[in-house]
């Protein structure tokens, strides 16, 4: 008995001898905190990913982390330092140099973050431009942008044209879009008039036949530079649309070539365009192929979607690879795409713009005066269906009746301010890149 006491006590010093030793244990020290330097190439609310070097990348966990951003947000392109103690988790993201795009961005950010629904609104307008009262409605109205027509030039001279378009800039908080159709051919509204040029500018059936491709590039950089001149800067071109057919309604304007051809005229003419700072439009989305003119009534495509993906949809792609600003949606019923609805007013038309093609751009309708619309729809309810469609800009003439159904759209939800912001951006980036904002 005596003995398994001996045995008890000196157990219980050996373990309070053992956790004296444990408690006399200095804390671990903390790992020292590590930067890392590079450029963003992913940022979500919950990580950030850098490239360091050419072949390297580094990902952390970014929801704890303090900011130091200079009031900006986080954006691809941006070079920042991570301060992180592991691998994994950042504790400090500090802005080093704004990247290019990044700079865009915030351009633009700043200007939209200043902007009432009234002014969002109203970009999202290009429209005729009235003969009477254009500088007081474009500073009313807060409009996107103009498209000129015969009336507004045909009595002007080039001086006098240049200075009535800088009066509309000057009475616009935001700058406009100045835009023509001068596609060359059938459709020239400027160069058909000689007081502003000898002769109009041909066609591109005309210009190939002439000169290959060389040609069509040497004329589509004299006719960027002859529009500049006079303030204009959207040419609402190319038309993209295949046809090969001397009976369809769009032939004579058109490359008048299969689609891989068109498609190597409209990456050669978007290309010119886009180095000589000239916003492009392609044209008429998802294409006409031998359809009727919409301008008196609606035309139904019947056409298979792989007809549209083989063929239609190329030349719209190589736009977009090359460079394009916009793109215009037509009036037509395509049955592959939505059997129900315009495709300027399909919401799956546009869906297929953006997840499909991946366009990022701007996206127009054809103009909402045409029968094939007005008739149909109506005229503020058809701007509401354009926007909630995904058009990013509506092209039309009844603006006076349009911005108020679509401003009334967004204030009682109908139209969400989300969707609205992002269209604006995507306008406000455009004018951006043409140097409308600097």
């Amino acid at each position: 008995m005596k003995k398994q006491a001996v045995i008890g006590i000196i157990c219980c010093i050996c373990m309070l001898c053992a956790a004296c030793g444990n408690a006399a244990e200095p804390a671990p020290t903390p790992k020292p905190v590590e930067a890392t330097v590079g450029k963003v190439v992913e940022v979500t609310e919950e990580i950030i990913t850098i490239q360091t070097t050419e072949d390297a990348t580094h990902t952390f966990e970014r929801q704890n982390a303090q900011l130091k951003l200079n009031g900006y947000r986080l954006m691809e392109g941006d070079r920042v330092e991570v301060q992180h103690r592991n691998p994994y988790e950042a504790l400090v993201i500090t802005l080093v140099e704004p990247g290019e795009e990044a700079k865009r961005y915030r351009v633009v950010d700043d200007l939209l973050a200043g902007m009432s629904v009234e002014e969002k609104v109203g970009q999202l307008f290009l429209v005729r431009c009235p003969t009477q009262g254009a500088a007081q409605d474009a500073a009313d109205y807060h409009l996107g942008g103009y498209v000129l027509f015969k009336p507004n030039t045909e009595n002007q001279t080039p001086a006098g044209l240049k200075e009535e378009i800088a009066s509309y800039q000057e009475a616009s908080r935001i700058p406009m879009l100045i835009a023509v159709d001068e596609e060359g051919g059938l459709v020239n509204r400027i160069s058909q008039l000689p007081q502003f040029r000898s002769a109009p500018f041909r066609s591109p059936q005309a210009l190939f036949r002439a000169g290959g491709l060389e040609l069509v590039s040497s004329d589509t950089q004299e006719k960027a530079q002859f529009l500049k001149k006079l303030g204009i800067n959207v040419n609402m071109a190319p038309v993209c649309d295949v046809s090969t057919d001397s009976g369809d309604y769009i032939y004579a304007r058109t490359f008048g070539k299969d689609a891989a051809q068109t498609a190597e005229y409209v990456r050669t003419v978007v290309e010119v365009m886009d180095a000589e700072g000239m916003g492009s439009v392609l044209k008429h989305f998802p294409g006409y192929g031998n359809n009727r003119d919409t301008h008196t009534g609606v035309a139904h495509d019947q056409r298979p979607m792989e007809t549209f993906r083989s063929s239609d949809f190329l030349p719209f792609s190589a736009g977009f690879a090359a460079g394009a600003d916009s793109v215009l949606v037509s009036h037509n019923v395509v049955e592959a795409m939505d059997p129900d609805l315009p495709a300027s007013l399909s919401p799956k038309v546009h869906e297929i713009l953006r997840e499909e093609l991946e366009f990022q751009g701007v996206i127009m309708t054809d103009d909402l005066y045409m029968d094939a619309i007005r008739t149909e729809y109506g005229i503020g309810d058809a701007a509401v269906l354009a926007i909630q469609a995904g058009n990013d800009m509506i092209c039309g003439t009844d603006y006076k009746e349009q911005i108020p159904a679509v401003v009334q759209a967004v204030k009682d939800g109908t139209i969400s301010e989300e969707a609205l912001d992002a269209s604006v951006l995507r306008v406000l980036l455009w004018k951006e890149k043409l140097g409308l904002l600097q």
